[in-house]
């Protein structure tokens, strides 16, 4: 009897060390795909995509063009159906409710919410932008023009990318896409961190969407959550602080997944 629970335990050893290795385990994420806001494109996740690379992560980056969200979620989806396996979507800013949507195709395993909106069923980013706190920071967004957003040049730094260096803030801003009006006002039809696992990075230093409505957001959705004094761009000013929280989220999706089965 002894000898056979002694085998028990070490069977239990190894699949356990198998399933936190991601090896021989196909319900190990391993694949993430990382999902822009609005105003940039998906080349600011170069420092997040060489952290991932280097841990041993698949990554596929999404280039929304941010017109529609209903585009952008099917754009998303297509992405994921590429992968090999689970897949871990991370959303900054407005990518947050792209994936909020988008992550409710089953080969997603969890999602991660970097600075972005969690909006709930029937919510879009308009609709949690509306009505701003008091002392809340006002983006200094001009328009819309032909349908479209954007942030006044001489104030996008100080709003977005606050903790860049003034040349490459001064570079996304010359260098920003425009944001459709239609994006914004998508709205979510059940949001999938009801059925995911989800991960929250609140930028504590943020200026476009304020750090207590990312609290707030965050704590609805059920979010594991992890604060970094940040600006917008933590993105790209602390692109190891969100890897080690993508790593986490994934490890955490894998065992998520594991107990389900």
């Amino acid at each position: 009897m002894a000898r056979r629970t002694l085998s028990a335990i070490a069977v239990a050893l190894v699949s356990a060390g198998t399933l936190l290795a991601g090896e021989a385990n196909p319900a190990a994420v391993k694949n993430v795909v990382l999902v822009h806001g609005g105003f940039v494109d998906g080349s600011g996740w170069e420092g997040v995509y060489k952290a991932l690379k280097k841990s041993g992560y698949t990554v596929a980056i999404v280039q929304n063009p941010t017109i529609s969200l209903a585009d952008d979620v099917a754009l998303t989806r297509r992405v994921v159906a590429d992968q090999d396996g689970p897949v871990l979507l991370v959303g900054h800013s407005y990518g947050g409710a792209v994936i909020t949507e988008a992550g409710n195709d089953p080969k997603v395993a969890g999602l991660v919410y970097i600075a972005a909106f969690a909006p709930d069923k029937g919510e879009s980013v308009s609709s949690l932008i509306k009505d701003p706190p008091p002392g809340a920071p006002v983006p200094p967004i001009v328009g819309p023009q032909d349908g479209f957003l954007a942030l006044d040049k001489a104030g996008f730094a100080a709003s977005f990318a606050a903790d860049l260096a003034a040349d490459r803030a001064a570079f996304m801003a010359d260098a920003q896409v425009p944001w459709g009006v239609g994006a914004l006002a998508g709205a979510i039809s059940e949001p999938a961190w009801r059925t995911r696992p989800s991960f929250y990075l609140v930028a504590t230093d943020d200026r476009m969407i304020p750090p207590d409505a990312q609290r707030a957001m965050s704590k609805r959705a059920g979010s594991t959550v992890v604060e970094v004094k940040a600006s917008h761009a933590v993105f790209e000013s602390q692109p190891q602080a969100v890897a080690f929280l993508i790593e986490r989220a994934a490890r955490g999706a894998t065992l998520a997944a594991a107990e389900r089965r």
